[in-house]
């Protein structure tokens, strides 16, 4: 494995080499390519799919309801997606560490083509919900190898703007899916929701297979065999694969249903934790004993790596509040339409990938550390001012407030995925990126259910103490507040103004709860942190100039 190195490292541990008649930064990067062009076109084609199919049938369900049946577990549609996604990204980052990133992101295009055109012929709900964790199981190869090959084919310096463009189509794809989704399930039907992946994916396939070469050793990272030397036989530890996937999934499954299908101290709750603790317990014994494992020990022993899974993770809680609560905010205390309470989210994706495009300018002045410790303590800042909006206000204000957090979050996030990749070698960072996103993906799942939580037993609270007068007209819950303040014809107006308070107070203290995961993000930053983020030689472009400039930073720039 080679050797890591850090801003005061000599000019000798610099990489070496000439410029690459691919395109690709000398002597930085194992993955060549023919043009590098159609393959950012297709890592870009990639995210969308992934980004889209996460949120593209949330306007769909009453249409697919209505054709399929099956109202009662239709949630299994955004969860069974989430969970196959989540549970495979450490998987697939180790796979791909093991037997290089092209086989398996075209794994991953073909599993979820294959479960996308599957889902466009269910004919019941439970084939649906089974052809949705298929499309997961390709999605989860898509989200983490196209961040990793996106890592392998820029040098550290050049980085955040591939990865701003990524954070772009995720940003727009995220936003957008509802709005397609509705689009094609009212004029077209809503199996063309899946079948309008096809072409796409499709494209995306070629482009890969076509202009996309790896080294032929599959990375710098693992040397090349000598002469006359048998080859070695890469192994996969599939144990630990499958008690990975079963302890994530008992988890995830617990989060995403408890408080929903079943309370939270309820029998079915109880068993799911029990026994994701039992599995995780069964992975830990599993993976300590494997020659590979899929999740190696050093993912948590390395300060850089568990800092920033703990940060991400943290940033996976927070980022619940806005994409989740915010919506109902808008529309039901701010009284908008679905489409104007969209724009009102789209604040925050119009800044996010801006910010990142910019955040080296930051980090290469103060360091990585420094750099998303602002960010991240800006942005707790900001979730602290939303409580302190006047009521009901006017829609700029959420929108102003929403644009100030993207920024803030551009700042924090992308230096940290930047960070740890460039401070492993290339035989780790299929692996390192898939930890960090994994671990997002796990605090996003648990800000739901903690969030739902919190807002439900506010609700609960303020609707328990509301006027005998008009207290047994009002709903008992979010959902059921903001379907009843969709149509307030329904209600007084004074238990209308009273329900629309109520669900302002809400959506305040879940952003409390956010500025929270915040400050622990900051916390994790601050202790655990190293000042200067350690470089790889790997990461570094070979010029001259670049040979102190690990992190950018001047002397005395941490």
């Amino acid at each position: 494995m080679g050797r890591t190195t850090r801003d005061s490292d000599s000019p000798t541990d610099r990489g070496t080499g000439g410029p690459d008649p691919s395109g690709a930064a000398p002597g930085a990067d194992p993955a060549r390519t023919r043009r590098r062009g159609p393959v950012i076109a297709a890592l870009m084609l990639g995210m969308a799919l992934a980004a889209l199919d996460s949120t593209i049938i949330a306007t769909a369900v009453p249409q697919i309801v209505g054709d399929l049946g099956g109202f009662a577990v239709f949630s299994w549609l955004f969860s069974g997606y989430l969970l196959a996604v989540t549970v495979t990204l450490p998987v697939y980052g180790k796979l791909s560490d093991t037997f290089g990133r092209k086989p398996v992101l075209v794994t991953g295009i073909v599993l979820f083509l294959v479960g996308s055109l599957a889902c466009a012929g269910a004919w019941d709900m439970a084939s649906l919900i089974a052809f949705r964790v298929l499309q997961g199981l390709g999605g989860g190869a898509l989200q983490g190898t196209v961040q990793t090959i996106a890592a392998d084919l820029y040098p550290m310096k050049e980085r955040p703007k591939i990865q701003a463009k990524l954070s772009s189509v995720w940003a727009a794809s995220s936003v957008a899916g509802p709005a397609l989704g509705g689009l094609l399930a009212t004029f077209a039907g809503w199996r063309w929701i899946f079948l309008v992946n096809v072409p796409v994916g499709a494209v995306a396939l070629w482009l890969i297979v076509r202009h996309f070469v790896e080294d032929e050793r599959g990375g710098r990272g693992r040397p090349a065999r000598q002469s006359g030397a048998p080859a070695r036989r890469p192994r996969v530890d599939w144990p630990g694969a499958l008690a990975v996937f079963a302890c994530g999934g008992l988890l995830l499954t617990a989060l995403v249903q408890g408080g929903v299908a079943w309370a939270w101290l309820s029998a079915p709750s109880l068993l799911l934790f029990a026994g994701s603790a039992v599995c995780a317990a069964g992975t830990v014994l599993i993976e300590r004993r494997a020659a590979e494992p899929i999740i190696p020990g050093w993912v948590w022993r390395r300060r850089t790596i568990c800092a920033v899974n703990l940060a991400l993770g943290a940033l996976g809680l927070l980022i619940v509040a806005p994409t989740v609560f915010l919506p109902t905010y808008a529309q039901s205390v701010l009284g908008l339409g679905p489409t104007a309470a969209g724009f009102v989210l789209s604040a925050m994706t119009l800044s996010w990938p801006l910010s990142a495009a910019l955040s080296s300018h930051v980090y290469r002045r103060i360091g990585i550390r420094n750099c998303s410790m602002l960010g991240i303590g800006t942005a707790c800042l900001i979730l602290l001012a939303f409580p302190l909006l006047p009521y009901p206000g006017a829609a700029w204000q959420p929108a102003l407030i929403m644009l100030a957090l993207g920024a803030a979050i551009g700042l924090f996030q992308l230096p940290l995925i930047i960070g740890v990749q460039s401070s492993v070698c290339y035989a780790e960072r299929g692996t390192a990126t898939a930890s960090i996103l994994f671990c997002r993906q796990v605090g996003q799942s648990f800000g739901a259910a903690l969030f739902g939580a919190i807002a439900n037993a506010t609700l609960n609270d303020r609707l328990a103490h509301a006027p005998s007068a008009i207290r047994p007209g009002l709903p008992d819950d979010l959902d059921a507040a903001s379907r009843a303040l969709e149509h307030a014809g329904t209600l007084t107006a004074q238990a209308a103004d009273y329900l629309r308070r109520a669900v302002a107070i809400t959506v305040d203290h879940v952003y409390i709860g956010a500025a929270t995961a915040a400050a622990l993000a900051l916390t994790a930053l601050l202790l655990l942190a190293p000042r200067r983020f350690p470089v790889h030689a790997d990461a570094r472009t070979g010029e001259s100039g670049q040979t102190r400039t690990g992190e950018g930073e001047q002397p005395g720039g941490t």
